[in-house]
């Protein structure tokens, strides 16, 4: 088995943490977003080229109001820190892309997100996504849509319509079907996530809570999908 060239992960278990340390939900937020940056300096060292972060899903919108502005907040703080030239991003040469109906979102987040993906766009060393705003049906609907209005104008027509098109016509485009996906938490599900892209993708679940994974538990997970016979159905 070779080394994975993408991973996505359900960052799950932030406010059961925060519940458990008998503190506000969006403390909890607080330490997922500081753990992002250890893991993906822990991916950059395994030679991990390709991220996917599952942040906030169109389910998470009916958030309570007070935990939705802190994400809100806390999202907006994170994208304006990667224009900065000092940021980690310029250091590594990371291209940031977020994916999702980013247009549910505050203008002021939108701008921040805009203004991080001009600033890294020309990088290619790694890539991370940020889905934000997302969800995996929505992402097909989006993509469905999209073809079915070029079908509509002549530019396409129904037999055009293969996995490929479809592929292209989704938020990843560009990006390769990720290896494995990992969620954290103790769930076991995918809820709504990269439902497309992860047909074939190993599934790994972790129970700690996303902000206290450590870089062994992802060591572990590369080991434990490198010794998997992956047969993509054959």
């Amino acid at each position: 088995m070779t080394d994975p060239l993408h991973v996505a992960i359900i960052m799950d278990g932030n406010r059961r943490l925060a519940k458990r340390l008998m503190k506000e939900p969006w403390k909890g937020h607080e330490y997922g977003a500081k753990k992002v940056y250890d893991f993906l300096g822990w991916c950059k060292e395994l030679n991990i080229k390709y991220v996917t972060l599952y942040s906030f899903s169109i389910q998470n919108f009916s958030r309570p109001k007070e935990e939705f502005d802190f994400l809100m907040d806390l999202f907006e703080r994170e994208f304006k820190s990667i224009t900065d030239p000092n940021h980690d991003a310029h250091k590594n040469k990371i291209r940031v892309r977020v994916m999702g109906r980013v247009w549910m979102l505050p203008e002021r987040v939108q701008k921040a997100i805009r203004d991080a993906e001009e600033a890294t766009k020309n990088y290619n060393d790694y890539h991370v996504n940020f889905a934000i705003a997302y969800g995996g049906q929505e992402e097909i609907t989006d993509g469905v849509r999209d073809i079915a209005k070029k079908v509509s104008e002549g530019i396409l027509k129904p037999e055009d319509i293969d996995e490929q098109l479809i592929r292209h016509s989704l938020y990843t485009d560009g990006t390769p079907y990720p290896d494995f996906i990992m969620r954290t938490g103790g769930e076991k599900r995918i809820s709504n996530f990269l439902l497309w892209q992860g047909a074939y993708s190993e599934l790994l679940f972790l129970d700690k809570m996303w902000p206290e994974i450590e870089k062994e538990d992802l060591v572990k997970a590369v080991e434990e999908f490198k010794a998997r016979d992956r047969r993509f159905g054959r």
